[in-house]
């Protein structure tokens, strides 16, 4: 299975998927439109202070890089610093493009404080400490915010979704959050093409559950603090298509949203749960 996920990604046509200026019109949409509310959302309903200080931000299944280009100068110009972030994925072609695309797309000072790495989701910790040349210890606490946009299906897949968990969950500060974004199974086009619950349908192309994202957070001692579908924009869409879906979102909201296209767990760290 994992020789099947190198080969879908580590591809000319996997690159450009994952790439800003040939991933989609969609994706650019989101990113600056819904992804970008809903985390300044969350950073000013549970991360901000005063005086605003540094968040220490981390992206797993970065990809090439987008969605963490993205966010970094959005919450400086909401008024939320960011000290340090950081990108992991496991290929390490989708690393060295994630790094060529923040170097172009960003001022000096903020690709400075953006580092990419590579490590698996299913060995979170232990794979960025490695790679950043540091005990895993000194990793544990140290990150304010941790997301995942389209990545953590991959861990259920292989049946480590709970050990990205628990990694997660070491990574964050008590009280530091963690927003994954993926694939909805009810989704009518990923249902009849991907729902492992029929048994024809290979485990390597399984969508979770919305309660399966979110049980292994609950099982790792997270709270999880919104457990929801939402959004009806493809990634891939272009600019027709994300006007229509976008025209028809607060209606198609309104009578199904449990079948939108995106699965959203957002979890915060207590003191309590597995180390």
């Amino acid at each position: 299975m994992y020789r099947r996920f190198v080969d879908e990604y580590d591809s000319d046509s996997g690159v450009r998927k994952y790439t800003s200026g040939t991933a989609g019109y969609g994706i650019g949409y989101l990113l600056t439109h819904d992804y970008a509310r809903l985390y300044l959302e969350v950073v000013d309903s549970y991360l901000k202070t005063s005086p605003p200080k540094p968040l220490r931000v981390l992206e797993f299944g970065c990809g090439g890089g987008m969605n963490i280009i993205h966010l970094i100068p959005l919450l400086e110009r909401y008024g939320f610093p960011v000290g340090r972030a950081f990108g992991t994925d496991f290929l390490p072609r989708m690393v060295g493009t994630a790094k060529q695309q923040a170097k172009a797309s960003l001022p000096s000072r903020l690709a400075g404080i953006l580092t990419f790495y590579t490590a698996r989701n299913e060995n979170l910790g232990q794979d960025l400490a490695q790679a950043i040349g540091s005990p895993v210890e000194s990793l544990s606490g140290s990150f304010d915010l941790i997301i995942g946009v389209n990545t953590f299906r991959y861990c259920y897949r292989l049946k480590k979704d709970l050990d990205c968990a628990r990694d997660i969950h070491r990574l964050l500060r008590p009280g530091g959050i963690c927003v994954v974004i993926d694939m909805n199974t009810r989704f009518p086009a990923f249902r009849s093409r991907l729902n492992g619950s029929d048994q024809r349908v290979p485990v390597a192309t399984y969508v979770p559950t919305l309660e399966e994202y979110a049980a292994p957070f609950k099982t790792a001692g997270f709270e999880v603090l919104r457990e929801e579908n939402f959004c009806w924009i493809p990634h891939s869409a272009g600019r027709a298509l994300t006007t229509f879906c976008r025209t028809m979102s607060p209606f198609l909201n309104l009578v199904a949203r449990s079948r939108a296209m995106r699965s959203l767990v957002i979890a915060r760290r207590s003191n309590r749960g597995i180390e």
